[in-house]
């Protein structure tokens, strides 16, 4: 897909990964952005940054915006998914907790591999995320986990910030996260919809 103008990720989005991260799910969406600089496709390699520590994988079912969204409801969201897309949100662990906001330890390069889009489905709940590393399933999700569902999503940050076609909407990562190290391959599917697979190197 074509580089996105933005990429507004939600946090905590699984009440599983809330726990396993030592945190409560919160009462509402909580957003960041990550930059487009950040994008790779499938078999470009992630690369992990020295001094970072710990770089985590994180399976997600990206969302992409097909029409402006501004104080939209959620029936107009979803009638303007473009398309759905299999993302990977890697997280440099230590960064994001010392830091004390995410702009680092999400924004690397190379910290978002994205499949090939498709078509969104008639019933977003049953888009399934599966995550494995060196082969072994480590994530597997559905849209009706979520604690915010889809259109809800959209049609909140639609109150606060104009969506634009082609922007990117992760929704999220479910339990089971795990780290990377060089070597390694991780891949990221999205049911009969969308995949990416990448390898993993050192950075400099």
């Amino acid at each position: 897909m074509p580089t996105p103008g933005k990429i507004i990720c939600v946090g905590r989005n699984y009440r599983d990964h809330a726990k396993e991260m030592g945190n409560d799910v919160p009462a509402e969406p909580l957003l960041f952005l990550k930059p487009p600089s950040c994008v790779i496709g499938p078999d470009d390699a992630i690369e992990l940054p020295p001094g970072a520590g710990r770089i985590d994988f994180e399976g997600e079912i990206g969302v992409v915006v097909g029409a402006r969204l501004r104080h939209a409801d959620e029936a107009t969201c979803t009638r303007s998914i473009r398309g759905i897309i299999a993302a990977n949100d890697v997280s440099a662990r230590e960064w994001q907790k010392n830091d004390g906001q995410w702009a680092r330890a999400k924004g690397c390069d190379t910290f978002l591999p994205l499949g090939s889009e498709a078509p969104p489905p008639a019933d977003l709940e049953q888009l399934t995320v599966i995550t494995r590393h060196n082969g072994e399933e480590k994530q597997r999700a559905t849209g009706a986990d979520m604690v915010f569902k889809i259109p809800f999503l959209l049609s909140y940050i639609s109150r606060y910030m104009t969506l634009e076609p082609g922007d990117l909407l992760l929704t999220g990562t479910p339990a089971g996260v795990g780290q990377l190290a060089p070597g390694d391959t991780v891949e990221v599917e999205i049911v009969g919809v969308s995949s990416v697979r990448n390898s993993v190197a050192a950075g400099r």
